[in-house]
């Protein structure tokens, strides 16, 4: 299928390197016009300066990126991406990617208002949270709304749990997190002491998995106990708040030995929303659900009557801030979608308006009629 000068057995084991990596039929079929060209199939397991390296057929390759920069940059070559690449020459090209299953991208933090792809055609989402420092919950929640809307399925991990010895504060913190994340998963581990550990590796051990999370979260030191040898480089995190310093500078693709290919990534400074509208109300599904529920359909969840947000709240069954933060995260990806999109620009400018007349009339009926006094 890839090289007619291939033998029977090289092809077979071409065949086995590229489904440990995760190349399945789905893969071959979108593959097979590249391959009419005599063009090779590859799976990107890194990228830098504009090139990357590839695993293919007959071998991992060094290949140039220059035939796919697009204008997009959420369409340039990125870690887990499956590509067609040139069979020989130097340099090898790749001629052409093929369609993402799933991407991982988030905003940049320029002032273009870009978006940037972390990772590609990725199966689970492992949102990696340190117990070595206080629980951000936004932080968390923030981190699956891109996950979500990435259409990987997310998983957090709770690590280095071993530094949590009490088992009853420790559920407290599960229940905490789980309370930021309905419907995932949530699996404390410590890679000192093993817990977790086999659950994680049951879970991972089919498909794509990408590591995220800050700085000293302990993506590295969890990369290489999955992967079963020191690959990835550990720096200790600072005594005095827990927080590492990136030691991953570049997204890499690697196989883990029980099965599974898995993608770590620096730790991310900022984590900008973009265009993650779906993966938002999936984060806060209590809160679309409730909202359903409100007199008025556009409600604003404010002072409405009739609404089922604010009644949620009151009654103690919604946190304050969970609305908070839901609040939060509809503004932000509000804004980056209007930075794109002139229609929304519009349709926002025309409600900042209408809220603001309706608070300059609310203004006035709370200071009553004027009354003009005669000259005296």
């Amino acid at each position: 299928m890839f090289n007619a000068s291939l033998n029977t057995s090289s092809t077979s084991d071409a065949q086995h390197v590229l489904a440990a990596h995760g190349w399945d039929e789905g893969w071959e079929a979108e593959f097979a016009p590249y391959a009419e060209q005599g063009l090779l199939p590859g799976r990107v397991l890194r990228v830098d300066r504009g090139q990357c390296d590839l695993v293919t057929p007959i071998g991992t390759l060094r290949a140039d990126t220059e035939f796919v920069v697009p204008r997009d940059p959420l369409k340039v070559v990125c870690t887990g991406d499956w590509a067609a690449v040139d069979p020989t020459g130097d340099p090898r090209y790749v001629r052409a990617l093929l369609p993402r299953r799933t991407a991982f991208a988030r905003s940049t933090s320029s002032k273009r208002s870009e978006g940037q792809i972390l990772a590609a055609n990725v199966d689970h989402a492992i949102i990696t949270v340190s117990l070595a420092v206080e629980l951000d919950l936004g932080r968390v929640e923030r981190f699956l709304a891109l996950a979500w809307e990435s259409g990987a399925q997310p998983l957090v991990v709770l690590s280095k749990a071993d530094l949590v010895p009490d088992p009853v504060g420790l559920s407290y913190l599960v229940e905490d997190v789980q309370s930021a994340a309905p419907g995932v998963q949530v699996i404390p581990v410590s890679s000192t002491t093993g817990e977790g550990l086999d659950v994680l590796g049951a879970v991972v051990a089919g498909g794509t998995s990408v590591l995220l999370g800050v700085s000293g979260a302990g993506k590295s030191t969890l990369a290489n106990t999955l992967l079963g040898e020191d690959v990835m480089t550990v720096q200790a995190a600072r005594d005095v708040d827990g927080k590492g310093r990136h030691t991953t500078t570049t997204r890499n693709l690697l196989v883990m030995p029980g099965g599974g290919v898995l993608i770590d990534t620096p730790g991310l400074r900022g984590v900008g929303l973009w265009d993650a509208e779906a993966g938002v109300g999936q984060v806060f599904s209590e809160i679309e659900g409730l909202a359903e529920e409100c007199r008025f359909h556009d409600c604003a969840h404010e002072a409405e009557p009739g609404c089922a947000v604010t009644a949620a709240v009151d009654d103690g069954t919604l946190s304050v801030r969970r609305l908070e933060s839901y609040r939060k995260l509809l503004r932000e990806n509000q804004r980056i979608v209007a930075k794109t999109d002139a229609r929304m620009r519009a349709e926002m400018l025309k409600d900042w308006k209408r809220k603001g007349a309706e608070g300059r009339a609310a203004l006035e009926a709370k200071r009553g009629p004027r009354t003009r006094h005669a000259d005296r």
